[in-house]
């Protein structure tokens, strides 16, 4: 009987649950299906036949009721695609839905109004980057129960409705990163719960609500890159749980308030970028003792550096830069704080001795100052030091802005470790001896510069004439290594270092059939790109500027970039339209082959069937070509700049299949180990555990990665798999891992199962091959210190039977006897040399791409760079192209 009991209470019991699983309300089927339709989501996604409680993906049920809907990142039909929109109506039909998440999932179109009346349940509503327009409906203030609020990244325009502070539920509120205007409401101090608020980047005056005080379990703070004015708040004192306040990019004043002593959990404090001034209060940071990034560089503070701020135990970023900070720092010293940290003290008026530089912290700015007297040793690899006043380092201030400085205020000077000048001596005219001697020296000196400069002519003239006869290159003569550069190419006829032409709205409208459908070449991450013609009948590209997916203002960063830099390897721009507030256009010149991820394969014309594939020998010319334009990014400018996104699609290819690099609108100036990038790189470390740029899914701004990128790219071009470079997924990472496994530098016969089989080599070719398979993989050494700067690359790829040939002989191909270890030795004599002989400390370009400061980086690669050698023992075979096997031998001995 207990038996029969028990087996009929299990029946009933998932009998029950198989009634929770399944959709019991015919009118929420029916609603689901509306969206499916209005939304265009795929079957795949939302199959029609299942059980929408189980088989429909982000649909969650409870008791047979749709209480969740998940579409983030969903991708649509391809009619969904054609006329996107807000068209959600049926949601108001499902009465007991607690979450709506769109983050990611295109929305044009505004949040209707019916929204806080009809979905009392809802807990969490997501529409982060959903190309949502328009105003906030008042009416959400209504969403009693909500939790959470997510509408960041959009086009949000008009003022933060005052209703949104009914939401006494709320915990997370992010409208960051619109176009919000006005006042922040004071009603906002009524969310008692809020532990996160985020109206960063937005456009909102006035000044900081003081009831933002009385929110007494807010955690995050973020209010910057506003136009917010006024002073700071004393009630922001009272938040005892805070432990980020970002208030940085607006036009505060006035000074830090003595009541910020309350705010013990403090860990980040950005203040930078403001009008912020008076004196740093010593007794606040003796009590934020839980501090470890404090930001209040680019204000008006003055007066002495607080001695508390050396003592913080967790304080790993500071940044007081561009102040009016003043103050002998000999009495303080950096033993008490945290291990690694990084200072930047920079373009203050601080003076005195280096005595206090100990302990140990990575990296010091202290240019733009009036340090004196001599540099320790210990500071002597670590530090920023130029536009001082200190004894044997270049780059200093001049002797009277030094003299001046410490005599206004009635210092000592060491006058560089000369003793002082008493009185200037008056000026002894010269015997007439020495003047006859200066003028026959100077007669000499003359003609012998005539001499030298008739030399470097004639050198020149024949050089370009060399290079004339000798440019092209073939399967069957590789020329010997160049000493120098590679030569770059010839201008592009319609290349100019300017942004182009300026364009009329209406004129590109006419270029490209207003846009139509049939004129779209493909859908870029940075804006769709249009094929139009001049009037003349030149094609063009026209990029329209995606400005919900893109920080406002970024474009102006490609435009910038253009205005600067110009090289016959990069796409030109051929001119601009900006005079539309929602409509930013970049024009370029036309790639009639398009990019490589496009024509590495094509439709063969001459057969019903097939593909036709790019020859080895195209193939190696374009990868010459791309590598060719990452050098000059990487040593050609100063300081140097990464491309970022380096992949099959940026590599673009004119009627010749002559390589141009597109997609630049990512280019920026290389991180370094100084400030400012570095505050970037630390919040970037603090929220992120992956350590190799080059196997994140990130886009980091060292060479490195663009090196790690480009090796990918060359894969693609010995498989003849598609997809690689772009891509960073799990089943490409063990594609690499077995791909790679099949590359050795020993064994060509190894990479006959790797080769593209679309590709038709002899013995010789298949040698060239070999060769990149092996530089690809040196690119993609998991390190980023060992993988080779692309110029050695683009030599290694210019003559690639020296990759790979190991025994001596004579060679009509390479002209010259070589083994592989001499080969190496020549490619990497002069960096190892540089590497060796690194420079200490350098001069800090700080005017970068976009109006940024950006500091010159500190590395081993780069123009212009500060050369910094972690091992004086480094080798260069450590680097390329010497055989992986051995690293990995080593490797396996280190463990």
């Amino acid at each position: 009987m207990k038996e029969f009991l028990l087996v009929t209470i299990l029946v009933l019991f998932q009998c029950t649950l198989g009634q929770q699983d399944f959709l019991k309300s015919r009118i929420e089927r029916s609603a689901l299906l509306d969206i499916r339709s209005s939304l265009g989501i795929r079957s795949t996604d939302w199959p029609i036949k299942s059980n929408p409680c189980k088989r429909w993906t982000g649909i969650q049920c409870r008791n047979g009721r749709v209480n969740g809907i998940n579409i983030s990142g969903f991708k649509r039909t391809r009619a969904g695609r054609l006329s996107p929109s807000f068209s959600v109506d049926s949601l108001a039909n499902f009465t007991f839905l607690e979450s709506f998440n769109a983050s990611g999932f295109s929305l044009p179109g505004s949040i209707p109004d019916w929204f806080g009346y009809r979905l009392g349940s809802l807990k969490v509503l997501d529409l982060r980057s959903s190309s949502v327009t328009g105003p906030i409906p008042a009416s959400l203030g209504n969403l009693t129960r909500l939790n959470a609020l997510y509408l960041a990244n959009n086009d949000l325009a008009g003022s933060m409705p005052a209703a949104l502070g009914r939401l006494m539920q709320l915990s997370v509120l992010d409208l960051s990163r619109n176009s919000l205007t006005g006042r922040i409401p004071n009603d906002i101090g009524l969310l008692s719960n809020l532990s996160r608020l985020d109206l960063s980047s937005n456009y909102f005056s006035g000044s900081i609500p003081s009831t933002l005080g009385s929110i007494s379990r807010l955690q995050f703070l973020n209010i910057s890159d506003n136009s917010l004015m006024g002073s700071l708040p004393v009630e922001l004192g009272n938040l005892s749980h805070l432990v980020e306040l970002n208030l940085s990019m607006n036009a505060l004043s006035g000074s830090l308030p003595e009541e910020f002593l309350r705010l013990r959990s403090l860990e980040m404090l950005m203040l930078m970028d403001n009008q912020l001034e008076g004196r740093l209060p010593d007794g606040l940071f003796s009590s934020l003792g839980e501090l470890r990034v404090l930001d209040l560089r680019d204000n008006k503070f003055d007066g002495a550096l607080p001695g508390a701020l050396w003592s913080l135990p967790n304080l790993q970023v500071l940044d007081v830069s561009a102040n009016n900070l003043t103050g002998n720092l000999s009495d303080f010293s950096f033993k008490g704080h945290a291990s690694g940290a990084v200072f930047n003290l920079s373009n203050n008026h601080l003076y005195g001795n280096l005595d206090f530089l100990s302990g140990n912290y990575t990296f010091i700015d202290l240019s733009g100052n009036y340090f004196q007297g001599k540099v320790p040793l210990s500071s002597s690899s670590n530090g920023n030091l130029d536009m001082n006043c200190l004894q044997a380092v270049s780059d200093q201030r001049s002797l009277e802005d030094c003299s001046s400085f410490y005599a206004e205020r009635g210092l000592t000077f060491d006058y560089f470790g000369s003793p002082e000048p008493r009185q200037q001596p008056l000026p002894n005219p010269a015997p007439k001896r020495i003047k006859r001697w200066i003028y026959i020296l100077a007669g000499l000196l003359g003609g012998v510069g005539f001499i030298v400069l008739l030399v470097l002519v004639i050198v020149v003239v024949l050089r370009k004439c060399n290079n004339t006869t000798s440019n092209e290159r073939g399967s069957a003569d590789v020329g010997p290594v160049p000493d120098g550069d590679s030569p770059s190419l010839p201008k592009d006829p319609i290349s100019v270092s300017s942004t182009g032409e300026s364009f009329m709205y209406e004129q590109l409208l006419g270029f490209t059939g207003e846009f139509s459908e049939r004129n779209l070449i493909k859908h870029g991450h940075s804006g769709d790109l249009y094929k139009g013609f001049l009037e003349g009948g030149i094609p063009i590209v026209v990029k329209k500027i995606n400005l919900h997916s893109l920080r406002k203002d970024s474009y102006m960063t490609e435009i910038e970039f253009f205005s600067k830099y110009s090289h016959a390897r990069l796409v030109p721009l051929l001119g601009h339209c900006l005079e539309n507030e929602n409509q930013k256009l970049l024009v370029y010149k036309y790639m009639p082959n398009g990019d490589l991820a496009e024509s590495l394969y094509r439709v063969n014309n001459f057969e019903d069937d097939g593909l036709q594939s790019l020859d080895w020998i195209t193939r190696l010319k374009i990868a010459i070509g791309a590598a060719e334009g990452l050098s000059y990014l990487h040593h050609g400018c100063n300081p140097p700049l990464v491309h970022r996104d380096v992949q099959a699609s940026s590599i673009l290819l004119d009627d010749k299949f002559e390589v141009r690099l597109g997609s630049l609108s990512e280019v920026r100036i290389q991180e370094g180990d100084s400030h400012p990038n570095v505050l970037t790189r630390f919040l970037r470390k603090s929220q992120s555990s992956v350590s190799d740029p080059g196997t994140s899914g990130s886009s980091p701004a060292t060479c490195a990665h663009d090196v790690y990128c480009f090796g990918k790219v060359l894969l693609e071009l010995v498989t003849g798999k598609l997809g690689i470079s772009k891509s960073d997924d799990a089943t490409t990472k063990e594609w690499l891992e077995q791909t790679l496994a099949q590359i050795s530098i020993y064994d060509k016969e190894l990479v006959a199962k790797i080769v593209d089989q679309s590709l038709i080599i002899d013995e010789d070719l298949l040698e060239e091959v070999w060769a990149m398979a092996v530089v690809a993989r040196s690119c993609l050494n998991p390190k980023p210190s060992k993988r080779p700067p692309i110029k050695y690359v683009l030599k290694a790829l210019e003559n690639p039977l020296k990759v790979v040939r190991e025994d001596s002989y004579s060679s009509e191909r390479l002209r010259t006897t070589s083994s592989r270890r001499s080969w190496s030795a020549a490619f990497f004599g002069s960096w190892r040399h540089s590497s060796d002989n690194a420079t200490v400390l350098g001069h800090a370009n700080r005017e970068g791409i976009g109006g940024l400061k950006q500091p010159e980086r500190v590395g081993s690669q780069g123009s212009g760079g500060i050369e910094y050698s972690f091992s004086n023992k480094r080798l260069s075979n450590e680097v390329f192209p010497e055989p992986l096997e051995m690293q990995d031998m080593e490797r396996l001995d280190e463990d």
